[in-house]
């Protein structure tokens, strides 16, 4: 075996370009299961960004479903997400160019449902026995003034409009139709709250014609957060609240919350888009879900009787894009690991059997130049602790001069609520593959350390963030991890803005 060259940190040459990083990628979201074909969106940057609903059947074979030009995406709450499903192997997607509705048969072109109107659509769920959509739906065809967010039905022989069943709140998601089709659940919210503030879990009985009765509150309000309601087989409503500073799932039963697991990790995550999933029913009696802790997802069995948490043994450890979706004896979900990037990924429960489906790069980059990630806690300001995840320099083929440090990059995440990935990220790889190590901070108000955690950066954004992006670096260089005299820092989105607040004050 050959002996690493020592060379000076930041000079070491590295199979992992930026041509590399950009090639053979795409994005993957929505996971849908329709009997035993599963579909997903590919945003391709290729194709200019497009996002194609793909299809692969129970033989292997994959296959694009939308064709060219349409883009599979909605505009509702400007992010979008939940812009498709199926039924019956009839696709339903939302298309950017126009935000109308549009029907597809496998094998046949786009008909659109929705007339030409300014209305967007999304998070949409069938409900089959009165043939039609109920959704999301927004309307900016108001002069002045922000667009209007209701729930309405769309028939789905005739296509329309939409027929307004929820009105008042400024906003909605998430309806969810029990398996008999008897009652209606979905969230609402009010400015100033965003979802991951305070939402509200409302229910009603859904009458023969279609229309609501009997509406009530069942659950959150200002300053509790629910995500993800979903009725059980058996027509029990689940749901996930943050009540007790942790977002952990409960069920409403016989007029009653009642709580599943308490503990201290997060079931759920910031509602963003539409149509993210961190559980599903495998079965009436078992749940298969995701939950965080310190940064670091699982994928688990719980057993809704006893609230039993068993893990499954899956080697991922971002579970974070809220994809979860199983049917009897399997489950499909996206995650990434810190050698494998996001993928597709179908469990087979009963021989706990992993196939990967799809895979977002199709890179494959020698282990010797990966650095793994370490999670770290350290002191930030107030008393506080602060966390992130370091990697170091890594490039088998190189080793820094014992009395050097290496530089360090300090990366301050979007969202401001999302949270640092644990997943394989060649542009962070790129780094440290060169001798730069690299520190991806949950500066406060990330994800995955509970309400408390989340809020630090409530009135205070541009000072904590940048505080705890400071010290994470300070206490690197403390602990001779990195050179002091060569400190980086850069961000996207809300990370761009701490990163120039780092950077100015």
């Amino acid at each position: 075996m050959t002996q690493p060259r020592v060379a000076p940190y930041g000079s070491w040459a590295s199979p992992i370009t930026a041509d590399l990083i950009l090639s053979e990628s795409v994005g993957l979201s929505q996971v849908v299961l329709d009997g035993d074909d599963v579909y997903w969106v590919e945003m391709r940057p290729a194709e200019e960004g497009r996002n194609v609903v793909v299809r692969r059947t129970p033989d292997g074979r994959t296959s694009d479903v939308t064709p060219a030009p349409f883009n599979v995406r909605t505009r509702v709450h400007e992010y979008g997400g939940g812009a498709y499903l199926v039924h019956d192997g009839a696709v339903i997607f939302s298309n950017f160019a126009d935000q109308r509705l549009y029907r597809q048969q496998l094998g046949g072109q786009p008909e659109p449902l929705t007339p030409v109107a300014d209305m967007r659509y999304a998070d949409g769920v069938v409900d089959r026995t009165r043939r039609r959509i109920i959704c999301v739906r927004e309307d900016h065809t108001i002069a002045a003034g922000e667009p209007i967010n209701t729930l309405v039905a769309i028939d789905l022989d005739r296509g329309d409009a939409g027929q307004v069943l929820a009105a008042g709140n400024d906003f909605y998601s998430s309806p969810r139709l029990s398996p008999d089709g008897s009652q209606l659940a979905w969230l609402a919210w009010d400015h100033p709250n965003m979802p991951w503030d305070g939402t509200e879990l409302w229910v009603a009985s859904v009458r023969p014609d279609g229309s609501l009765r009997r509406s009530q509150q069942v659950a959150g309000g200002h300053g509790e957060s629910i995500y993800q309601p979903d009725w059980s087989p058996d027509g029990v409503l689940y749901f996930v609240s943050d009540q007790t500073g942790w977002w952990n799932l409960y069920r409403w039963r016989d007029g009653r919350v009642e709580p599943l697991c308490e503990m201290e990790a997060e079931f759920g995550k910031p509602q963003w888009v539409f149509g993210t999933s961190s559980y599903a029913f495998e079965s009436t009696d078992r749940i298969v879900c995701s939950y965080s802790q310190a940064g670091i997802w699982r994928l688990a069995g719980l057993d809704v009787a006893t609230g039993r948490l068993h893990d499954l043994g899956v080697a991922y450890t971002d579970m974070s894009r809220g994809e979860v979706r199983a049917a009897r004896g399997r489950v499909l979900f996206t995650a990434g690991s810190p050698t494998e990037p996001f993928s597709v990924l179908d469990l087979d429960l009963a021989i706990r059997q992993l196939s990967v489906l799809r895979r977002s790069t199709g890179v494959a980059v020698e282990g010797g130049y990966l650095s793994q990630p370490r999670s770290i806690e350290f002191p930030t300001e107030g008393g506080l602790t602060a966390h992130a995840f370091f990697y170091p320099p890594r490039n088998h083929d190189y080793k820094g001069p014992p009395e050097e440090k290496p530089p360090l990059l300090v990366v301050s995440h979007g969202g401001p609520t999302g949270a640092a990935s644990t997943s394989l990220d060649l542009s962070v790889q790129y780094w440290t593959s060169r001798g730069i190590a690299v520190l991806d901070v949950n500066y406060g108000g990330s994800t995955g350390y509970g309400t408390d955690y989340r809020r630090r950066l409530n009135g205070t954004w541009g000072i904590v963030d940048v505080d705890d992006c400071v010290n994470g670096a300070r206490h690197l260089v403390e602990q001779g991890e990195a050179d002091g005299a060569r400190l980086a820092i850069r961000g996207g989105s809300a990370g761009g803005y701490t990163a120039l607040a780092a950077l100015t004050f």
